[in-house]
């Protein structure tokens, strides 16, 4: 085990940046987690891991530096069902994202994951423009179909 109280079990990767990532908002309501990375010296567009249907997280307290998103493969992903209490019957409903980084680790479990692009800019939701193209997304079912990654954009 971590310090994330999961264990470094093999994971599928799928994605990975240099570039800093933080939360920017979370949603309870709306079950809706963003975690994104604003332009900065070296980048003049935005990043942003759109979660829908979030059931449970543990995320670090400030940023994630140099992130890698990863699918959570068993046993880990039982271990996390376990954590969060998820009934036996949701499981297959759910993913598990785990992000690791140089300034920690965390999980969520959530119904699907997007990553969106946008050119920098003025913006309105948290400096983030309204329109944002998707890079890739991913949902329990590509998983289920056999597919070991993000279905990219079309």
């Amino acid at each position: 085990m971590n310090g994330s109280g999961t264990s470094d079990a093999p994971t599928t990767l799928l994605f990975s940046t240099r570039r800093t990532f933080r939360a920017l908002r979370y949603g309870v309501g709306h079950t809706r987690l963003l975690l994104g990375s604003l332009p900065d010296e070296e980048h003049t567009d935005h990043l942003v891991l759109h979660f829908v249907g979030v059931h449970a997280m543990q995320l670090v307290t400030r940023s994630y530096r140099s992130l890698e998103v990863h699918a959570v493969v068993e046993p880990e992903l039982s271990t996390i069902h376990e954590l969060s209490g998820t009934p036996t019957r949701w499981r297959a409903h759910n993913l598990i994202v785990k992000l690791r980084s140089d300034s920690g680790t965390g999980w969520v479990l959530c119904g699907g994951v997007t990553l969106e692009r946008a050119d920098g800019g003025p913006g309105h939701e948290f400096g983030l423009p309204e329109l944002r193209d998707v890079m890739w997304s991913l949902r329990p079912s590509d998983l289920r179909r056999g597919g070991s990654g993000p279905r990219p954009a079309t």
